[in-house]
């Protein structure tokens, strides 16, 4: 079995990301899949060179509004199918997900909904968290071997962000959204990262405004999570925090497929 390179990076803004290098560091890295979220364009406002990068296949699920929310995926693999969204208008037109079919494993690429704004967005959050669960469990009745990455908005335990108890209210920490990853891990869902490495002060993103990542007040937000059929061929999970460009960083996985 080859090994597989997977990263996962929420860009806040592609076209912003690409003016600080992204495709050098693409580049650099040769990930065999990178994912991307909150890429904040649709496919006719990109760049030729961040729709056709050297030696990958590109596919983007955008926002109905411009300026808001996307994903995509750069892949060194041609997938045998890739579909926009899971089939639920209400959550597709926000372009929060990528479903790539390679045949040996499905991989989805999303970016959850953020509900700090107000009490609808938090509502519409844990509306696409219960029927993007009933999506993912549907597959793996169907013993897919499924890989879900992307921006899950959520820090699952106290461990996963600087200042727990002062976070308690706020969404993104809230109990009914932590119970919903202990509701998603219970249908056999692994949290990659947590398999390896069980240390606190390990974030994926930190606020912009407070200069948080400079004292690494950070909340660990982003995931790769595998289906249980898959936890003997994965290698190692890991955390990029030296790579700039957003106000998150990337995560990985190597796995063997």
């Amino acid at each position: 079995m080859p090994e597989m390179r997977l990263l996962s990076w929420n860009v806040n803004g592609l076209r912003a990301v690409y003016k600080k290098g992204f495709i050098a560091w693409l580049m650099e890295e040769r990930p065999d899949i990178l994912c991307v979220q909150e890429t904040k364009s649709q496919e006719e406002q990109l760049p030729e060179e961040l729709t056709h990068v050297p030696g990958y296949a590109s596919s983007f699920a955008w926002a109905e509004k411009k300026g808001y929310s996307g994903v995509g995926l750069y892949s060194n693999r041609q997938p045998k199918r890739v579909m926009r969204g899971f089939g639920i208008n209400r959550f597709d037109q926000e372009g929060r997900t990528l479903v790539v079919d390679y045949g040996d494993f499905i991989l989805l690429n999303v970016y959850f909904p953020n509900g700090k704004l107000s009490r609808e967005r938090l509502e519409y959050k844990m509306a696409f968290y219960d029927a993007f669960l009933d999506y993912v469990v549907a597959l793996k009745k169907r013993n897919k071997k499924l890989i879900i990455c992307g921006d899950v908005n959520t820090a699952h335990r106290e461990i996963d962000l600087a200042r727990p108890k002062e976070n308690q209210k706020v969404s993104g920490f809230l109990p009914q959204e932590r119970a919903w990853i202990d509701r998603f891990i219970a249908h056999g869902f692994l949290d990659t990262f947590r398999m390896f490495n069980i240390d606190a002060g390990q974030y994926s993103w930190w606020d912009y405004k407070t200069r948080a990542r400079e004292r690494n007040i950070g909340w660990r937000i982003d995931y790769f999570y595998i289906s249980e059929n898959l936890s003997k061929q994965l290698k190692s999970a890991f955390i990029m925090p030296d790579v700039m460009g957003s106000d998150h960083c990337p995560v990985g996985i190597t796995i063997r497929v």
